[in-house]
């Protein structure tokens, strides 16, 4: 401080702020990069965009041009004369069963389709339906046939009395089974071959007809 009091003034070089002067070209680059900064952007969001709209045009053409299963149902299911003693003698079974294709824009396409009925796990007849045939969408099929003891049926006294026993009991469980060789039709284009099975349970009463509870039942199909 000095004698009159003033308080000396220091140069601090510290304090001091510095300005920096760009160049021309350090502004021509930064213009630069934020232009290529935004067209990648924009770039990058069309493309997502245009990615997104596939996708759902690919989701919606996969629901509509998805194949669902055939269906199958049990309509009826009787063994006339089961009641009676000597019935085995000219026995048969009389069925009707259909398959439908729930598909709106895709057909099945058959190969010959079997039908076997099988009564506590053993073979007990069998036949050809339906030779290969063409099923259109949203399309019933009636698979209608009989079974006849000696020819597609084989029954005798024993297990026919067996059929009895069960039907002392109440019921006598069958199982009746159809398979074939399906192919997915869409347009001009077929899928390669399933191996389709239709497992249909079925029960009789004591008259031999199906009992109500399995009447119009959907059979459980799998393929393999």
């Amino acid at each position: 401080m000095h004698s009159d009091g003033r308080i000396p003034i220091q140069n601090n070089t510290y304090g001091r702020r510095f300005e920096r002067h760009y160049t021309a070209r350090y502004y021509f680059h930064r213009v630069q990069e934020s232009l290529t900064t935004r067209i990648s952007k924009l770039v990058c969001a069309i493309f997502l965009t245009l990615l997104l709209i596939v996708a759902i045009i690919t989701f919606i053409l996969w629901l509509s041009l998805r194949p669902h299963r055939p269906r199958f149902h049990v309509h009826d299911f009787s063994i006339p004369g089961l009641s009676q003693p000597s019935g085995f003698g000219n026995a048969q079974v009389i069925f009707n069963v259909t398959t439908r294709n729930p598909n709106q824009n895709v057909g099945f396409y058959y190969d010959a389709m079997l039908v076997a009925l099988y009564y506590q796990d053993q073979n007990i007849g069998g036949a050809t339906l339906l030779f290969p045939f063409t099923q259109g969408p949203k399309n019933t099929t009636v698979l209608y046939g009989v079974l006849i003891n000696g020819a597609t049926l084989t029954v005798n006294n024993q297990r026919w009395m067996q059929f009895q026993a069960d039907l002392g009991k109440g019921a006598a469980v069958f199982r009746f089974d159809v398979t074939s060789t399906i192919r997915f039709k869409i347009s001009t284009w077929y899928s390669r071959r399933h191996k389709m099975h239709a497992n249909c349970e079925v029960k009789v009463g004591p008259d031999g007809s199906i009992l109500a509870s399995y009447r119009e039942k959907r059979c459980p199909e799998y393929f393999s």
